[in-house]
């Protein structure tokens, strides 16, 4: 099971992206564990993660938790066109690719 953690402000507007994520994953028969998180909170579950995407809204702190992470997974900013439409279909795929480009 992949682990993905969406990160946010507050950890409330990626709540419905989580869920197109998860139906359209349900749809193709992957295995995923998508959480969605504040920035303050992320630190304390990402050594279990397999990737990092950040909300448009805290890309300045990519730095940040680039630093936490070391390299160890990905952190990627989430398009702003797919975050907005709330394209859970695209925004997977791209975890997925980026998870699958790591191993």
């Amino acid at each position: 099971m992949k682990k993905i953690l969406l990160v946010c402000a507050a950890g409330m507007s990626t709540s419905m992206l989580v869920k197109r994520m998860q139906a359209y994953a349900d749809t193709v028969n992957e295995s995923v564990d998508i959480q969605a998180l504040s920035i303050s909170e992320f630190d304390s579950v990402v050594e279990s993660a397999d990737i990092v995407m950040l909300g448009p809204q805290v890309r300045y702190q990519k730095a940040q938790v680039d630093n936490v992470v070391q390299g160890r997974i990905p952190v990627l900013v989430i398009d702003m066109k797919h975050y907005g439409a709330m394209n859970g279909q695209a925004v997977l795929e791209t975890a997925l690719e980026a998870i699958n480009n790591n191993q």
